[in-house]
């Protein structure tokens, strides 16, 4: 059974400083902007480096619009990882006004 992975909004994702942002996108995408403090692991190489990530903080992911974001966060829930799928992804970030680096 596939877990159900909650949606976080940009402005919930940046009043949570406790929680590891992490950016699945393609290393060429984040020339278009990437979020401050963000922790940047392709979607491609995830199953191989989810051991960088710090399993006792809640982790967002994120990528541009949110289907590769949403794809990671369900293989972080298998893994057991407390995750939160950031809704509408860089698109929505930006859009909303929330700043990149």
């Amino acid at each position: 059974m596939t877990p159900q992975i909650p949606h976080v909004t940009p402005a919930q994702a940046a009043d949570r400083t406790d929680a590891v942002v992490l950016d699945v996108r393609e290393a060429a995408e984040l020339t278009e902007g990437r979020i401050a403090g963000s922790t940047h692991i392709p979607l491609g190489q995830l199953p191989a480096r989810a051991f960088e990530l710090d399993r006792s903080r809640p982790v967002i992911t994120v990528c541009r619009a949110g289907g590769r974001s949403a794809q990671a966060a369900q293989f972080l829930a298998g893994q057991g990882f407390d995750v939160a799928n950031l809704d509408g992804g860089m698109d929505r970030w930006v859009g909303d006004g929330l700043p990149t680096v």
